[in-house]
């Protein structure tokens, strides 16, 4: 029961946040878990922190953007200001790559992220995952029901013109392409986990 919550969990935050290049990604904003970690990484001067974020093919690149930055950060407060901005947008950067998300910048503090993305980190702070599978169980099945709904009344109506029977099936597309989503990412999590 364990295993099927948690990949019902993984399921619906991605059918939920949608691909990578659309979602209200946190990994790109002042205070996402990533440039927060660099931070700290900047001010321990120990680049080890963040290179769990990148692939390790990567990892000598933000390697030498780290060395760089540090070396940059000492001549003046401008000259940090500026190393750190580099090697944030650097390391940022990187990162979105490696989850096939396009680099548009780095977003600055307060920036909204999706719901599903706040909970789940508070879920992992708080080491409390109940709430997050009751909202997100609840998310699923209230947007299956709404498109079903919505099939079933243009179903009544399909043979009335063609216009109704294009609406029909476009219903029925949003619907079905949902729910084989789901199906998806239930079955892409469970093969990874194998």
């Amino acid at each position: 029961m364990k295993r099927y919550m948690y990949t019902l969990l993984a399921a619906v935050l991605l059918v939920i946040s949608g691909p990578a290049d659309t979602a209200y990604s946190h990994c790109d904003t002042m205070d996402g878990p990533l440039v927060t970690a660099a931070l700290r990484a900047l001010a321990a001067g120990n680049v080890d922190p963040v290179l769990a974020w990148v692939p390790e093919k990567d990892e000598a690149d933000i390697r030498a953007a780290f060395s760089k930055t540090l070396e940059v950060r000492k001549l003046s407060p401008e000259a940090k200001d500026l190393a750190d901005t580099y090697f944030l947008e650097t390391l940022v950067r990187i990162h979105r790559a490696a989850e096939g998300a396009p680099y548009t910048g780095i977003k600055p503090h307060g920036t909204p992220v999706e719901p599903s993305v706040d909970a789940a980190d508070k879920a992992i702070e708080t080491g409390k995952i109940g709430e997050l599978i009751k909202n997100m169980q609840g998310a699923i099945s209230g947007e299956i029901r709404k498109k079903y709904n919505d099939v079933m009344l243009k179903k009544k109506h399909m043979n009335d013109s063609v216009t109704a029977g294009r609406e029909y099936v476009q219903s029925y597309i949003r619907f079905t392409h949902y729910i084989e989503a789901l199906d998806r990412a239930a079955s892409a999590h469970e093969h990874h986990e194998e």
